[in-house]
């Protein structure tokens, strides 16, 4: 289940408010003794996040099915994608949602009596912890997580069944613009640079691919290289655009990468106004990756 971006903070009766989280969406997957985190584009990543594997096998159940994201929190506690990209800290699976607990399918259940059968199986821990609910009233809970620095807040009707889709029942307000991005190209390095200057990013709209600017800032000697050799394999002779793009000594690629990115706004032309790399991301596909959040 999806929430819908909102055009600004708001407050709803027999709403809840929580925390957004930078991360990475997993469900996880409890069997007898065989735990399995999986993306929701379907990637098995139980050996990358082993130690939330490990204790996911220790909570209580022996048969679930719980939804979350795998984060990484920096000193003020405020989750961030770049450092679980990085690995600098440890990680730590905030869990959200219950979709299955004992021989009981629990998505045609509210979000009310979900999250009661979650926090049957969830105690807080050093690892797994439930997802932060926030003041009662949507406005209060958006300057909340305004003041301590969050992503943004995820308003749900605690009377919406789960559906596997995005939905009008969750709703996301961002702080902090952040979103996702198809790698379409990069130009040339220029000055100390080595390897490539900047990536030129784009979204789908109506299935044309559209250029959404560059991106030059956010990157270290140690990604560039690593980008730089992922890059090399998806060149192509022409450009994926749909509309010619206003740029010079630019390397095409065929559009499959897809990177986290965080930006002050959108300017008139539709351009990204101060843009920086984040990471990339393997958890959605390229085609998926559209304006709207």
């Amino acid at each position: 289940m999806l929430a819908t971006l909102a055009d600004a903070p708001f407050d709803r009766p027999g709403w809840v408010f929580e925390e957004k989280y930078d991360g990475v969406r997993i469900l996880a997957y409890r069997e007898g003794v065989k735990v399995s985190l999986i993306t929701r584009n379907g990637i098995d990543r139980t050996g990358r996040y082993g130690e939330v594997a490990v204790a996911v096998l220790k909570l209580n159940g022996d048969c679930f099915c719980l939804d979350g994201e795998v984060v990484v929190f920096d000193a003020k506690k405020v989750s961030r994608f770049q450092l679980l990209q990085r690995r600098k800290g440890p990680l730590q699976f905030v869990v959200f949602d219950c979709l299955y607990a004992q021989g009981r399918d629990f998505r045609n259940k509210t979000l009310a009596e979900r999250r009661a059968a979650l926090e049957k199986i969830v105690r807080n821990g050093d690892v797994v912890f439930l997802s932060r609910r926030l003041p009662g009233d949507g406005i209060k809970a958006f300057q909340t997580a305004s003041r301590l620095g969050f992503e943004g807040v995820v308003g749900k009707n605690l009377a919406s069944r789960y559906t596997e889709n995005r939905s009008m029942e969750w709703l996301k307000v961002k702080v902090h613009q952040q979103a996702e991005f198809v790698i379409g190209g990069f130009t040339a390095p220029g000055g100390a640079r080595s390897h490539f200057g900047a990536l030129l990013l784009g979204t789908y709209s109506h299935g044309q691919f559209l250029y959404a600017g560059k991106v030059g800032t956010g990157f270290d000697e140690k990604t560039l290289q690593s980008l730089h050799n992922k890059l090399k394999s998806l060149v192509r002779p022409s450009s994926p655009y749909s509309l010619q793009v206003p740029e010079q000594n630019v390397t095409f690629l065929k559009p499959q990468l897809v990177a986290q990115i965080s930006y002050s706004e959108w300017t008139t032309d539709g351009r990204l106004r101060h843009p920086v790399f984040l990471g990339l991301r393997d958890d959605k596909k390229a085609k998926d990756v559209r304006r709207d959040g």
